[in-house]
């Protein structure tokens, strides 16, 4: 896909009063090595946000942050949290301000410090927090996800400072959130008791992918989410299994066969009521699937309808969890109970509440042989779609076709940053760009996670650029 003529009305290459486009690559460029070093750093502390792990790292994480941006030049730099609802503090958010100068708009530019667990490192070729160059990537936990973004933030903004000096009037806000990997559990609250603090008209939120190596996107549409459980009771308490088996089937064999109506025969979501769309513009081979999910030879892909829309537009159902006991410590029992955990991604247009009664009502609707179904709703999070028609959308794709010297694509993601909704819901007016640094073999929240360094290079530019223009534009 090409970015629309009415939303970027300089081809890639034309310039544009106000930003010297040579001034700042070349200032990019000679900040670059800097800017990995500095990742690198970042990439050492690991600052993870769940209950479980020491929270010591974390709050090096955000010193770490907070000692960067004062060195960009921003003085007002915040360390803050706000309490979950059992009391217990968040994760430490790093707030910096520099304020707009009259008639000039804000842009609120945000990240997050904090990362998912290393997991098993016998799967990393590498020490999961040294961050090691290999191939023009960067590997490391957090090297892409998303402490690139923080760091894609504070050089394009050193760049664009550099460039234009006294010229550059636009309202800059950084905000570097510190438990997102865990769920962002004080968001809401953080939004609302920062509200002004955090007002600003574009907001960029730098945590999404790229269409691929050498080809930027501006991420259009996110999935919704929402997840709960599904618990089958057959018994009363567990019975020998050679005694009564046979009259009447195990509670995991009874869960299992209940799991097995959330798909039709193709794989597509059973489930009555979702909303469902085929109407992407852009779409992926199966080749380029395959290779990007590392699909085994041999298994078929599941739907009906293009990948991509397979991917975005159209709901995607999971089990991610199953308790049952592990097989070294099984017995000859008939189990009175089993539970699974679901995971279902919503299509932009879904209510989440709507969806979450479709499942409930599936799943009592085709309790097997009679078995009680107790249904537990979990967490969820709304769908979001960019209004590519607007002046910072047209602005982020032009500066994203002029950094990678390709026209940018509008794509959506599978995935979910159910955050962005409250970000919509305190602020209705602003304009939200979901940007990012990660490609599709950047493994997020796997082993051997890592960054690109060219893109990672363009994506700085094509920030800098973005800020540049915005600047340059009236867009009150």
């Amino acid at each position: 896909m090409t970015p629309s003529p009415a939303a970027t009305p300089q081809e890639i290459g034309d310039p544009v009063a106000g930003v010297d486009s040579d001034a700042l690559r070349s200032a990019v460029s000679a900040s670059f090595d800097s800017t990995v070093a500095h990742l690198k750093d970042l990439v050492s502390v690991p600052g993870i946000a769940w209950p479980s792990f020491d929270p010591a790292p974390l709050d090096r994480s955000a010193e770490a942050v907070a000692a960067l941006v004062r060195n960009a030049g921003i003085a007002d730099v915040r360390i803050l949290r706000c309490n979950k609802e059992d009391g217990t503090p968040g994760g430490p958010a790093v707030v910096a301000r520099r304020e707009a100068a009259e008639g000039k708009p804000t842009i609120l530019l945000y990240a997050h410090h904090d990362v998912q667990p290393p997991g098993d490192e016998a799967l990393w070729d590498s020490e999961p927090f040294t961050a090691v160059e290999r191939g023009g990537r960067l590997y490391g936990r957090g090297a892409a996800d998303d402490k690139a973004g923080i760091m894609a933030h504070i050089a394009a903004y050193g760049a664009v400072t550099q460039v234009l000096g006294d010229d550059f009037g636009l309202g800059v806000t950084l905000f570097f959130e510190g438990e997102e990997e865990a769920g962002s559990p004080t968001f809401r609250t953080f939004l609302e008791t920062h509200r002004e603090l955090l007002r600003a008209d574009v907001i960029v939120v730098a945590d999404s992918s790229n269409w691929k190596v050498g080809v930027p996107a501006l991420t259009t549409s996110l999935r919704g989410l929402i997840d709960g459980t599904v618990e089958v009771q057959v018994l009363d308490h567990a019975v020998h299994s050679g005694m009564f088996g046979g009259p009447v089937l195990d509670a995991p064999t009874l869960l299992s066969r209940l799991i097995a109506t959330l798909h039709d025969a193709e794989g597509n979501v059973a489930v009555a009521g979702l909303v469902s769309r085929d109407d992407v513009d852009v779409d992926l081979t199966e080749a380029e699937y395959r290779a990007d999910a590392s699909v085994l030879d041999g298994v078929q892909l599941a739907g009906s309808g293009t990948i991509a829309s397979r991917l975005w537009t159209k709901p995607a159902l999971s089990i991610i969890g199953f308790d049952a006991p592990a097989v070294d410590v099984a017995s000859n029992t008939l189990l009175p109970r089993a539970r699974a955990k679901f995971s279902l991604r919503l299509a932009p247009g879904q209510v989440p509440s709507e969806a979450m009664e479709a499942v409930r009502k599936h799943v009592e609707r085709n309790a097997p042989f009679g078995a009680k179904v107790v249904f537990t709703p979990g967490e969820s999070g709304n769908a979001f779609q960019t209004d590519t028609s607007s002046a910072a959308a047209g602005f982020a794709l032009w500066a994203l076709g002029e950094a990678w010297g390709v026209p940018a694509v509008e794509m959506g993601i599978g995935g979910s940053i159910p955050f962005i909704s409250d970000l919509t819901d305190v602020y209705p007016a602003v304009q939200i760009l979901v940007t990012g640094v990660e490609d599709p073999d950047s493994r997020a929240h796997s082993a051997n996670e890592s960054l690109h360094l060219e893109d990672f290079r363009n994506a700085v530019l094509a920030e800098a650029l973005l800020l540049a223009r915005l600047n340059a534009e009236d867009m009150r």
